[in-house]
């Protein structure tokens, strides 16, 4: 079993970053699919990005450019750096993980995988 722990979130202007991250504590060895989300109220969950165990990353259009994925090994931690941050990124965010590698379309990390563990979120929340 692996939990996950959400921080990072907060109020912030248009224009400005915040760095998301995700602490996973338990059977940390069995995640390879790890991959962050938001929703709104009143929305569908959107997935913002995911990384697989190679390494292989993908991205939302709406957060190309702005938002980059990475992993902490030695903390167990998955970060999203998220910079020039505009008020429809306002959101819960949340991330996930699995024991299995990423469903792949064409290659690429789905951004929709149905995760087996996910973090209860933290909001973000942008002005403008």
């Amino acid at each position: 079993q692996v939990q996950l722990v959400e921080s990072g979130g907060g109020s912030v202007q248009a224009g400005g970053s915040l760095r998301l991250s995700c602490a996973a504590s338990g059977s940390t060895d069995s995640t390879r699919c790890m991959g962050w989300f938001r929703q709104t109220p009143g929305k569908e969950r959107e997935g913002v990005a995911a990384l697989d165990g190679d390494g292989t990353t993908n991205y939302a259009e709406s957060v190309k450019g702005r938002f980059t994925i990475s992993k902490d090994d030695a903390r167990n931690t998955l970060i999203l750096q998220m910079n020039n941050l505009k008020p429809e990124d306002t959101a819960m965010y949340y991330c996930g993980a699995s024991p299995w590698g990423c469903t792949l379309i064409s290659g690429i990390p789905s951004l929709i995988e149905q995760h087996k563990w996910r973090g209860q979120g933290t909001q973000v929340t942008v002005s403008a």
